[in-house]
């Protein structure tokens, strides 16, 4: 009679691979991965791209690099058309709206309700935000549907909203060791390959994201988790709502080059995010949603 093999293999940042096995002469191997935890976050949301159109292109080397040297999400989609949908489900775990003209106060559930429950600190650096709080419908190449944090009444309604800052604090806060828990990163319309072009979007990447990789979460031995995803496809393009895009997982604990061809969507994003923060409790569709664990 042949004996089961059951080989059992947990990762995680606080204590690496561990292998519980014992004596057997055949028999079947079990691998889980456990997301890293991790104290600062960040997510940086791009427009209006197709997967095809990014990924493999000479018109964003810079994040074509970084796919290459940390983790790539091959099957990662979109939740709906247009832009203001997949950033409330990015934040809130939900659509909400596909109104782009919304400009209200809202009060559903969200993510900086749940952070603020865990002990969690936050901001939204956008650029080109006129000024610190401003909640208005935009100003210039800024829009307030791309920075969803404008809208929660958790902010708009209270001194949370001095958390709206221009991207122009993001260095000033990595240089002096200020950065929050959770950060959301707003490239303006030029920048963000909505209004400008891809090569434009890229060059402002390798210049203004570049250098948060030179601080210690970012070294060996840090647990910084960075996801730069496109917020949807091109309109044509309707598979599984918004269509397929671009996600790329950087940080010191995601395996160099991996990539995984699990079907995430943006409430994949929020939840991994958030559970590496240590936050138990998530916004919408973020709570049934699984972490993007594969490329760790």
């Amino acid at each position: 009679m042949k004996t089961l093999f059951c080989l059992l293999v947990i990762s995680g940042a606080a204590f690496g691979p561990m292998v519980v096995s014992a004596p057997a002469t055949g028999g079947a191997v079990l691998a889980v991965t456990t997301l890293p935890s991790s104290t600062h976050v960040f997510l940086l949301v791009e427009e209006n791209h197709s997967y095809s159109s990014v990924i493999g292109s000479s018109s964003m080397p810079y994040l074509n690099s970084l796919a290459s040297k940390y983790g790539l999400a091959t099957q990662y989609y979109a939740n709906t058309h247009p832009s203001i949908g997949n950033y409330f489900m990015l934040t809130a775990g939900a659509i909400i709206t596909n109104n782009d003209s919304l400009c209200s106060t809202i009060t559903n559930d969200n993510i900086v309700r749940h952070l603020l429950n865990a002990g969690k600190t936050w901001k939204s650096y956008a650029e080109s935000l006129p000024s610190v709080g401003y909640t208005g419908c935009g100003s210039g190449a800024y829009v307030k549907r791309h920075n969803p944090f404008a809208y929660f009444s958790d902010v708009a309604n209270s001194s949370e909203k001095n958390n709206l800052v221009p991207f122009t604090q993001f260095s000033k806060d990595r240089i002096n060791g200020a950065l929050p828990n959770f950060s959301f990163i707003v490239p303006n319309l030029n920048d963000d390959a909505h209004d400008g072009t891809l090569t434009q979007a890229d060059n402002w990447l390798k210049t203004n994201i570049a250098p948060l990789f030179t601080t210690s979460m970012f070294k060996t031995g840090g647990n910084g988790i960075l996801i730069i995803v496109f917020d949807e496809s091109v309109t044509s393009d309707t598979a599984h709502g918004g269509g397929h895009v671009a996600a790329v997982v950087i940080g010191p604990t995601v395996k160099p080059g991996s990539k995984t061809a699990t079907l995430y969507q943006h409430q994949n994003t929020l939840k991994t995010l958030m559970e590496a923060l240590g936050v138990k409790t998530y916004p919408g569709a973020a709570g049934s949603a699984q972490p993007i664990t594969g490329v760790f």
